[in-house]
């Protein structure tokens, strides 16, 4: 995705060879939230702003999660007793350098969530090779990484020696990496994904009690959809509609899953703490009737406000999702009915109340980004009361729908739950 205004759903399935004693093999969804703007971006783990000044130069600022570590419930007998190591988030900056002969990345990287402190000094080169649907990119680079941030993922602290594990610090390192990636385009928008990495860890950090030897393999499948191939580009065009959504919701009881509220099975709300969430989300259309079908794409970025009732301090959460909406029952003609479904990511400042109480029940762990669903269905209040100028507002109910994808992602901090707000709202195209 290089156009600007494009944007992409997909996801990854990466398997890698754990570098800890007894680690084995490591499976992981990672799911592809993807969007090039002018100036923002987001790229699966990484989100950030990026500046041009010259065609063949690129510096990105970005926030990215750092996908290393081992959670507390995937600990092998060799780190038993351990602390996890759990996935931080990077601030980094990226100078790119691009010529007919290959592609120069520098990047610099430093922990700002206080999981590691540490920092990194990345340098890579990279060749972009096409034939027909065909891309390939080979690639090597060399990774220089701090103290801090050898010391927290491969390193033992004093506290957590045994007899058959000494503590051990392995300081400062080099790592090196041969990777190989490459797409296959099925369709003008539908995209096969894959890959294969070796990386030789610096000897310091093979000599961790912790550390198996040898090298460290992964490899990644995976598929995306490219919204923004789409050949009207409405969200790039001025002339395009926006659409302003304002909502209310309460907490749904925590017996009563997506699953069962999607299949009209329940509806309760938790009455125990009656925590709710309010919110605007303004939305863009990207594509409009595919291939003829009553289908629309719509983007949407929102702000919701969370109030729990004082049993924490209230937060907030930003999303970003993409919606398809289908509209083309037999009645649609005399009262417009949309059937929507939004796919996304949701960042909260502060994990809502809901969640984190659930999850300590539970004894999970909780993680401010989450993977993000949003189904909705309303019908145009114009067609319900005869207005025509109201013919394209809509009223409707809906679920926000915060969830880790049942553990099985790094990127979403290996949360297994999340939480439903059952909302009602109304949505104006302007």
């Amino acid at each position: 995705m290089t156009a600007p205004g494009s944007a992409g759903l997909g996801f990854v399935t990466r398997v890698e060879r754990s570098p800890y004693v007894g680690g084995g093999n490591r499976k992981d969804l990672l799911p592809l939230y993807l969007y090039e703007g002018e100036r923002f971006f987001l790229h699966a783990n990484r989100v950030g702003i990026k500046f041009a000044p010259e065609e063949d130069q690129r510096v990105d600022v970005f926030l990215r999660r750092r996908l290393e570590g081992f959670p507390e419930d995937e600990q092998p007998a060799a780190l038993s007793g351990m602390a996890p190591r759990s996935t931080g988030v990077d601030l980094g900056v990226t100078y790119r350098y691009k010529q007919p002969w290959g592609t120069l990345h520098a990047s610099f990287l430093h922990d700002v969530s206080s999981v590691s402190d540490g920092s990194e000094l990345a340098l890579e080169y990279s060749y972009d090779w096409r034939s027909g649907r065909w891309a390939f990119r080979p690639s090597v680079s060399i990774s220089m990484r701090d103290g801090k941030l050898n010391n927290y993922y491969y390193g033992v602290l004093a506290g957590e020696a045994t007899a058959a594990r000494p503590a051990y610090a392995p300081g400062s390192g080099t790592n090196v990496a041969l990777n190989l990636y490459g797409s296959y385009n099925l369709t003008e928008r539908w995209r096969l994904l894959g890959g294969v990495s070796v990386t030789a860890l610096d000897s310091r950090i093979k000599d961790s009690p912790i550390i198996r030897k040898g090298l460290q393999p992964s490899f990644f499948v995976g598929a995306a959809y490219d919204f923004g191939s789409y050949k009207e580009q409405l969200w790039a065009d001025e002339k395009a509609p926006t659409y302003v959504r304002v909502l209310y919701g309460r907490a749904g009881a925590d017996s009563c899953h997506l699953a069962k509220i999607l299949t009209f099975k329940c509806a309760d709300l938790d009455k125990t703490t009656p925590t709710s969430i309010a919110g605007v989300h303004i939305g863009k259309p990207f594509i409009e009737k595919l291939n003829g079908w009553p289908l629309d794409f719509v983007g949407y970025a929102g702000l919701v406000h969370h109030n729990d009732r004082n049993l924490q301090a209230n937060g907030v959460q930003v999303d970003l999702f993409m919606k398809a909406f289908y509209y083309g029952f037999p009645w649609s003609h005399k009262v417009k009915t949309r059937l929507g479904w939004g796919l996304g990511v949701s960042y909260a400042n502060r994990v809502p109340y809901t969640e984190a109480s659930s999850q300590a029940a539970r004894n999970r762990p909780t993680s401010r980004l989450l993977n993000y669903l949003d189904p909705t269905i309303d019908v145009s209040l114009g067609d319900l009361i005869g207005s025509r100028s109201l013919k394209e507002t809509y009223v409707g109910v809906g679920v926000s729908h915060r969830s880790g994808i049942f553990g099985s992602s790094r990127l979403l901090g290996d949360v297994n739950g999340g939480s439903n707000y059952i909302y009602t709202y109304l949505e104006m195209k302007i």
